[in-house]
């Protein structure tokens, strides 16, 4: 049974050929035909509301089927549709359909035998069009689907801990926090620096072990009020807060630094040990607090300076 609300598009610059057309297809029992006399009308109607079935003369003044086809696409593109281009033709020869079909073209009836081909043609273009386009949506709702689960997605999947997004949420509320109500706090960002080479000699398995070792030997280490977050592939970050800035000092996190840095982790390979950099940065609500993502950019920038002295740095903001 044909789809009566099926959204056909006729385009011939003969009235005649048209209304035979239009005739048909009403009798066949579709419904929503609109009819242009001209490509840049098509262009322009298709522009407005997308048709799902295209029917056009190959051979117009101005502009030609093949590349109204090629305009159709284009639009089609950016509004992620799909019309199903029929084209009229009364030319033969595999070279003439082979650029048709290279340009876009799905179909074509002979008008020598329009009589005989247009309901079969316009039923498999009805099917395939409604396919396609449910296909386009579907997928459309995946990718808002996938986004919107991307947005919301607040873990690291190898260390289950939280991953950057986690992290840049959670300081932006403990800087608000600072700003309203007073105290300290402090952003720490601790770098596996021989990382890569790991992973070079003993392979991504052993690497995955190394991370997740660190992400728990942080959590033992850490207190459980500190939020602890994978921030990059080799790098975690923990903000911790307290009364008084005295109390955030780099000897504060010595007990951190050398939990990392003096105690191999066991791996699959042995016993494996890590050259962790640490940076750290102590707020008040003395200063101008910034953002929270910002202010974990500039943490970072820091870190080759702590792997250059492999001593825990202290990132002043400027």
């Amino acid at each position: 049974m044909p789809n009566p609300q099926l959204s056909i598009l006729v385009v011939d610059d003969t009235k005649f050929s048209s209304a035979v057309i239009g005739h048909t297809l009403s009798q066949a029992g579709y419904s929503n035909i609109r009819f242009a006399s001209s490509a840049m009308d098509a262009l322009r109607m298709h522009e407005e509301q997308p048709a799902s079935v295209m029917v056009a003369d190959w051979l117009m003044p101005e502009m030609d089927g093949l590349e109204l086809t090629t305009r159709i696409r284009q639009t089609d593109e950016q509004s992620d549709h799909y019309t199903y281009v029929v084209l009229l033709t009364a030319r033969e020869g595999d070279n003439v359909l082979g650029e048709a079909f290279d340009r876009g073209v799905d179909d074509f009836i002979s008008k020598s035998s329009m009589n005989e081909q247009l309901l079969p043609r316009i039923y498999a273009a009805d099917r395939t069009s409604q396919l396609i386009n449910r296909l386009l949506d579907e997928n459309r709702l995946l990718a808002t689907n996938n986004a919107q689960l991307e947005e919301h997605n607040l873990v690291d999947r190898l260390t289950a801990i939280g991953n950057r997004r986690y992290l840049i949420q959670r300081l932006a509320d403990v800087l608000r926090n600072v700003d309203s109500r007073g105290g300290a706090c402090c952003l720490v960002l601790l770098g596996v620096q021989n990382l890569p080479t790991l992973t070079e000699r003993f392979g991504p398995a052993v690497q995955q072990e190394v991370l997740r070792g660190t992400a728990r030997r942080l959590q033992q280490l850490v207190r459980p009020t500190d939020v602890v977050a994978r921030v990059d592939e080799n790098a975690f970050a923990i903000v911790t807060i307290a009364d008084e800035a005295a109390d955030l000092k780099p000897a504060s996190f010595r007990r951190l630094h050398d939990g990392l840095n003096l105690k191999a982790f066991k791996t699959s390979e042995g016993y494996l040990s890590i050259r962790a950099g640490m940076v750290l940065c102590t707020l008040t609500n003395r200063q101008a607090l910034p953002d929270a993502e910002a202010l974990l950019e500039q943490v970072e920038s820091h870190l080759g300076e702590a792997y250059e002295t492999n001593l825990i740095t202290e990132a002043k903001l400027g």
